[in-house]
């Protein structure tokens, strides 16, 4: 009897040793609420982690669009192609190298995969407004991708499953603010292009203009104490733009500014319009001039200007300095 009795204790032992290998019967990454990317300036995989799971999202460079609205993929069939979804356990803790490095490590060993072989990837997107430097601004510090996966099926060793609404979660894109620090002027002069009737101040990096000027607002007379000449933003007079050059094309100049048409380089990555203007209410430019001796000193600001590129858009400022343009008259 004790014969036995000691089989038996034995056969419980070797039942309760822990080999690494994990069951699974339902994917749960809802404490993980965050994922990351093997490389954020493609994020053609994006992945979240636990413990010894993985649940990876693989997308052409492009798929990610930091620009508000919502883009819909459809999952490659087979598991293959383009656009895929696998879940993979592990025998052991799972980390970043296991998933982004060259050379995967050979441990901990992969106990089950499945591969995502039908349905579709949302992705809604917004973008993440921080407060700017002065009143009334704001500035985009990043993206935030909501990613769901709808009506999903999964190939798994025990047959597929499906699943009416998955979320995989938040992927975060940073971004860098716009830089509107114009080159350093005691005077805070502003420039011009007579030829081609722009405005502008700039940067090496950046030129911030208005195309097409309202002549009047220009007009060597002074203005009355807190009565400045007031212009809207329209379609075809005083077009505000914000132009960013690309990082190793060359530098901003104000040859460059003014040239038509413009050299291929310092090449613009970015190109942000004002938004037209509403009387009283955004999309003005106002101009104070004054005269001191035989020159003239124009004052230009632009209050309440929205810059847009597609659907993203922030804000200059209540009262946004572009700078001052002189000119000097003589009898």
């Amino acid at each position: 009897m004790k014969k036995y009795a000691a089989l038996l204790l034995f056969a419980l032992f070797l039942n309760g040793c822990d080999d690494g290998d994990l069951t699974v019967d339902q994917i749960d990454f809802a404490d993980v609420e965050n994922s990351q990317a093997c490389d954020p300036t493609t994020n053609t995989l994006i992945y979240k982690l636990k413990s010894q799971e993985a649940l990876l999202l693989q997308m052409p460079e492009g798929a990610i669009k930091n620009e508000p609205g919502t883009n819909i993929y459809t999952i490659d069939s087979k598991g293959s192609g383009s656009y895929r979804v696998v879940y993979r356990a592990y025998d052991g803790t799972v980390a970043t190298t296991n998933i982004c490095g060259a050379i995967p490590p050979t441990t901990p060993r992969v106990t089950e995969e499945w591969n995502g072989i039908d349905g579709l990837i949302e992705i809604v997107t917004s973008q993440l407004p921080v407060a700017g430097p002065i009143e009334g601004s704001t500035r985009i510090n990043g993206y935030e991708h909501s990613i769901i996966f709808k009506n999903i099926t999964f190939a798994k060793p025990s047959g597929n499953q499906t699943e009416a609404e998955f979320a995989f979660g938040k992927y975060t894109v940073n971004v860098d603010q716009a830089n509107l620090n114009f080159l350093t002027d005691p005077n805070n002069a502003a420039h011009e292009c007579t030829d081609i009737k722009r405005v502008y101040n700039y940067n090496v990096d950046f030129y911030l203009s208005i195309d097409d000027i309202d002549p009047a607002l220009l007009v060597n007379e002074v203005t009355p104490s807190n009565q400045p000449r007031t212009s809207l933003i329209t379609a075809t007079q005083n077009k505000v733009f914000y132009k960013v050059a690309k990082d190793e094309t060359g530098t901003i100049t104000p040859a460059f500014i003014c040239a038509t048409p413009q050299p291929s380089a310092p090449a613009i990555e970015e190109t942000w319009t004002g938004q037209l203007g509403k009387p009283n209410e955004s999309g003005i430019i106002e101009v104070t001039t004054t005269l001191t001796a035989q020159t003239y000193t124009h004052t230009i600001v632009l209050r309440n200007v929205i810059l847009e590129k597609g659907k993203s858009n922030f804000q200059l400022g209540t009262s946004f300095l572009l700078g001052k343009i002189t000119r000097t008259v003589t009898n």
